[in-house]
């Protein structure tokens, strides 16, 4: 009974952190330029990306979107390196995923629009100042392993569109793809917590709070404590 509930378990933190998008991309075209940016916050069934348009991201991470000439966005997932890169998703992986270990960060490579690839339903635009979203984005550099200032790539991502890159955080089960995408919403000064965010259903209201303008449960923490730190116990899921 135990086995059945712990492989129960471990099943939903991995299926929930290595979903695939719903429908193909199609062209999109980019909106007009403005003096605030867009954090684009989709989620794939238990899992939660974070996105940027490709004319809003940062020098470092825009190399990313090198092997993808017609990308217009890209999204970033976090995840545990050994479940994603399996072949077979075994109960002994499973099991190994839910203690601290390697990861990866999917990044996806979108030529259309974020809500023809996911759904409408399933993305939420969050307009931030450029320097708010920086700050996200050098938080996504910085979960990334370097080689010489370069990603250190894992391989090719499960779809087109798609590549794995070494993480520096851990994953386990109680630092899962979610909580490094509410660690992601937080380095920008968002109203998010990711304490004890595990599963996408913990984050997602709280998105859409500040979607509607709506003040989240973490509200009354100083702006000063919102950014999250790589040196915070590193307990992060693949994507």
């Amino acid at each position: 009974m135990k086995r059945c509930v712990v492989l129960s378990l471990a099943l939903m933190l991995l299926q929930a952190c290595g979903s695939m998008p719903q429908r193909a991309a199609a062209d999109f075209d980019v909106d007009r330029a403005d003096v605030r940016t867009t954090i684009f916050v989709a989620r794939r069934g238990w899992h939660i990306d974070i996105g940027f348009r490709t004319l809003d991201i940062q020098e470092r991470l825009i190399s990313l979107s090198a092997p993808f000439a017609r990308s217009q966005y890209l999204f970033f997932g976090f995840g545990d390196r050994h479940y994603l890169v399996a072949k077979n998703k075994n109960f002994p992986g499973l099991l190994a995923a839910l203690w601290p270990g390697a990861a990866v960060v999917l990044v996806t490579a979108l030529a259309g629009s974020p809500e023809e690839a996911f759904g409408s339903e399933h993305v939420i635009r969050l307009t931030v100042s450029s320097a708010a979203a920086q700050a996200a984005q050098t938080f996504v550099w910085n979960s990334l392993r370097t080689q010489n200032n370069a990603p250190a790539f894992s391989g090719k991502g499960p779809y087109a569109g798609s590549l794995f890159i070494g993480a520096v955080p851990k994953y386990s089960a109680v630092h899962t793809c979610n909580t490094w995408a509410a660690e992601v919403l937080r380095a920008a000064d968002l109203s998010v917590h990711s304490h004890g965010v595990v599963f996408a259903a913990q984050l997602w209201p709280q998105v859409r709070r500040l979607e509607h303008g709506m003040p989240t449960l973490s509200s009354r923490v100083a702006p000063s404590a919102g950014r999250a730190s790589l040196q915070a116990p590193s307990l992060a899921p693949p994507a």
